[in-house]
């Protein structure tokens, strides 16, 4: 092997040890939907969904054609990441419940925000 062919190896090796230390990582993500329903303010019901929702961050789930604020209902976990919901915005306060990955829950269970992890 010449000298030039195992700097070019060394190079190229370098180079993807650089690549995989600053792409981000696929664990970081939900891989699919998060579905859930609430009451427009004509009183009809809406399905809205969040797509490959970021992991580790909080989402306040959106309720178009809703007044702010407004509860939604009856969660599908249709990611690969578990979702934690709460009641309140923001993710906080003490009313939450966990959803396993494909897990769903009835129109009992209110929410306003979701963290996946």
């Amino acid at each position: 092997m010449s000298l030039r062919t195992v700097t070019a190896a060394a190079g190229a090796a370098c180079s993807a040890l650089v690549l995989l230390l600053t792409a981000p990582g696929a664990a970081s993500a939900a891989t699919g939907q998060f579905r859930y329903t609430y009451t427009t303010d004509e009183g009809y019901d809406a399905v809205g969904f969040l797509r490959d929702p970021a992991g580790g961050r909080c989402v306040n789930l959106p309720t178009p054609a809703a007044g702010p604020g407004t509860v939604s209902r009856a969660p599908k976990n249709l990611t690969d990441s578990t979702a934690t919901v709460f009641l309140d915005a923001d993710c906080e306060g003490d009313t939450y419940y966990v959803l396993r990955p494909g897990g769903g829950a009835s129109d009992r269970l209110l929410l306003r925000s979701v963290v996946f992890s």
